[in-house]
């Protein structure tokens, strides 16, 4: 049978596919498509550090009539079928809720993906002066390769947490008359011993240094003036000093907004498209649920990238907690039972995303087992490293039940793996949620130069991560 007549055969039962999934659009879909990447595009914009996604999050859940579970306690206020009820952890991390006619003990349908993507922070004493500039030290976070950070456009985002409690929020380099931060790199002049070494030792992390300032102050009793000039500026417009630094929580992320790509507009150039782009379409998702069978919920978390430890990471007991509370001012009588059955019963997309295939760099994969940008949603059935490793391998029930849910509601959906088996690899918050007793696969958006400070992904693999999620938090 030719590859023609294998792919007719799936269009007739299903929607897995060997092809792009922009030949299956219908016109009114292909203006869908396009007007979800605009409002992602947007919350990209707006989200570049967690806080910021979190802030997004819940103004976007408020307007859809979410209430935040710790005012439903208070009130003592029981749960109903069609109550939307979220709950935010530390400003980091957030769990959106539509309350379902089953009980809470019979299972929920969760889509949870995460918010943090890897950049560069601050470390707690940044600030120095070496010939002539100010400089910041950074500790990388999370997997990057460090040659792709340096010359690059650079903004400032996040919060000084001062003594008396209050936090002051920073956000430069976004706008267009904003100042922009560097990291040097070495001219190709003196550059023979660096071109010597192995690319991952080009550009060492302690050499991550980020240029703030340059001008000194007028004092010729001070040792270090453009430190000091930089010092000053920031208690000027932010009313910080350098000891605020230790309490702070800044990262160093590209500047600019996300982009269209390519002269057709069929892709999107940005940063954090891993996990933001899973992210969005979870939440444009759960916004759209109303009167589930089962309670739908979706799940925004914290320091997947760094093995998601941590209070605001999924291996904290935040959304078990949660859910706890839930089971409580639900119908049943609480008891640690009922919470036991809610997850044992619960079925679970990870949604995160894919590594797709790459044609400039077609070695790590295996074609025939990776995602391919354009061909929709990619389910993937375990994740890990080298034998599986670190792995959920969600069972063949599940990933038919997926299956068949995707074809049914004509969600373009393809299989993938992340590169040939002994080539690397990586993990997602699958295993966490399966630890409690789950059904979890990963499902998620296909990306391009993965973990690199401005990643790619194709519009229409946004769009049918979005249909999806959707229909699986609807589903019976």
């Amino acid at each position: 049978m030719s590859n023609r007549d294998i792919e007719a055969k799936y269009r007739e039962k299903g929607f897995y596919s060997f092809s792009s999934a922009w030949e299956k659009l219908q016109e009114e879909e292909k203006k869908q498509v396009f007007a979800l990447a605009e409002d992602y595009k947007h919350f990209l914009d707006n989200g570049k550090i967690e806080r910021e996604c979190v802030e997004q999050i819940v103004s976007m859940a408020r307007i859809a009539g979410f209430v935040e579970l710790e005012e439903m306690i208070k009130a003592g206020r029981q749960l109903e079928p069609g109550i939307k009820v979220m709950a935010v952890n530390r400003n980091k991390a957030v769990a959106l809720f539509v309350i379902g006619e089953k009980p809470l003990s019979e299972g929920l349908r969760i889509v949870g993906s995460h918010i943090d993507s890897p950049r560069l922070d601050l470390k707690p004493q940044p600030l120095y002066e070496d010939s002539g500039m100010a400089l910041l030290k950074t500790h990388y976070y999370g997997g990057i390769k460090k040659y792709q950070w340096a010359t690059l456009p650079l903004a400032i985002h996040g919060v000084f947490a001062k003594k008396d409690g209050t936090l002051v929020h920073l956000n430069i380099g976004e706008k267009e008359d904003d100042p922009l931060f560097v990291i040097s790199d070495i001219l190709p002049h003196l550059g023979k011993s660096q071109a010597s070494k192995k690319m991952s030792d080009g550009i060492s992390g302690e050499d991550l240094n980020v240029i703030i300032g340059h001008i000194p102050v007028e004092d010729a009793d001070i040792k270090e003036k453009v430190k000091l000039g930089v010092l000053q500026i920031l208690a000027r417009e932010y009313g910080v000093d350098e000891a605020d630094f230790t309490s702070a929580e800044i990262e160093i992320v590209p500047a600019g907004k996300a982009r269209d790509a390519g002269l057709d507009r069929g892709l999107i150039l940005g940063y954090g498209h891993d996990d933001r782009s899973c992210a969005f379409a979870s939440l444009r998702a759960i916004l759209e649920v109303e009167h589930p069978l089962y309670t739908a919920s979706a799940l925004f978390v914290d320091k997947e990238e760094i093995g998601s430890m941590g209070s605001t990471g999924m291996e904290s007991v935040f959304y078990e907690n949660t859910v706890a509370e839930l089971v409580a001012l639900g119908s049943e009588n609480y008891s640690e039972l009922l919470l036991r059955r809610a997850f044992s019963n619960s079925k679970v997309l990870s949604a995160d995303v894919d590594g797709a295939f790459d044609p400039t760099y077609p070695e790590p994969f295996d074609k025939r087992n990776s995602s391919l940008m354009g061909n929709g949603v990619v389910i993937l059935k375990y994740t890990g490293s080298r034998g599986k490793y670190g792995s959920n391998d969600a069972s063949a029930e599940f990933m038919a039940f997926v299956r068949g849910l995707y074809d049914e509601n004509n969600v373009v959906w393809q299989t993938g793996e992340l590169g040939k088996v002994d080539e690397g690899g990586g993990g997602t918050i699958a295993y966490i949620l399966a630890n409690r007793g789950a059904d979890v696969i990963d499902c998620g958006v296909p990306v391009l130069s993965m973990h690199a400070p401005w990643e790619l992904i194709s519009k229409v693999d946004l769009f049918m991560a979005w249909k999806g999620y959707r229909a699986f938090l609807q589903s019976k």
